[in-house]
């Protein structure tokens, strides 16, 4: 082979490896893209209840660590009322799991990363509340302290039912076509939203 040829060929390679590269980084940020979709969907789900309920929604920084962050805050609720605000974004989290897994059963299988970002993040966002609330660790408005406090169950059960459909939907996302995991993850995120009557009964 020529030099020149041999110059061509190496050209090619290289272009074809900096096309490879630049997909994957589009992939990347697509992912992150779909796990920043999934944090406005649960923060915009707090926002809406506490506007439903005239809670007077507001911002303020907090820090989980050495992460800083914001946390919604709003006015003293009934006890029903603060465990349905602080359980939104779990709703809206296990909703939207719900919707993309029962629709494309097979996206581990797919090339969607935007898709992937979302559950992803639903996954482990779940993962360390629960981590949070089995420590009782964290910010004073953690979501897993509100529903707590609000129902009068002890926190580390909180972080139980948070975190058994987020582990049952990633169980989902490798077997598909397993009816045990589909309906088990489907009665855990009820099973979840029904400790609202326990929060009417602590007086809502």
């Amino acid at each position: 082979m020529s030099t020149a040829r041999l110059a061509a060929a190496f050209v090619v390679a290289l272009c074809a490896g900096s096309s490879s590269l630049s997909a994957q980084s589009i992939d990347v940020a697509r992912f992150f893209v779909g796990a920043a979709v999934g944090l406005g969907l649960h923060e915009s789900a707090h926002v809406i209840v506490d506007e439903a309920y005239g809670a007077n929604p507001g911002v303020r920084k907090v820090s989980a660590g050495f992460i800083p962050f914001f946390a919604i805050t709003h006015e003293p609720v009934t006890p029903v009322k603060e465990f349905t605000i602080s359980s939104a974004g779990f709703w809206a989290q296990h909703i939207g799991s719900e919707v993309l897994l029962s629709r494309r059963p097979h996206l581990h299988a797919e090339h969607a990363p935007m898709l992937k970002g979302l559950l992803a993040f639903n996954v482990v966002t779940s993962g360390i509340y629960a981590g949070a609330a089995f420590v009782q660790h964290g910010p004073a408005e953690r979501d897993t302290r509100g529903m707590a406090l609000s129902a009068g169950v002890d926190e580390p059960w909180i972080g139980a039912t948070v975190l058994a459909p987020a582990v049952l939907d990633a169980a989902r996302y490798y077997r598909p076509d397993s009816r045990v995991l589909i309906w088990a993850s489907r009665a855990a995120k009820i099973g979840g939203a029904m400790i609202i009557f326990k929060a009417a009964s602590a007086g809502g």
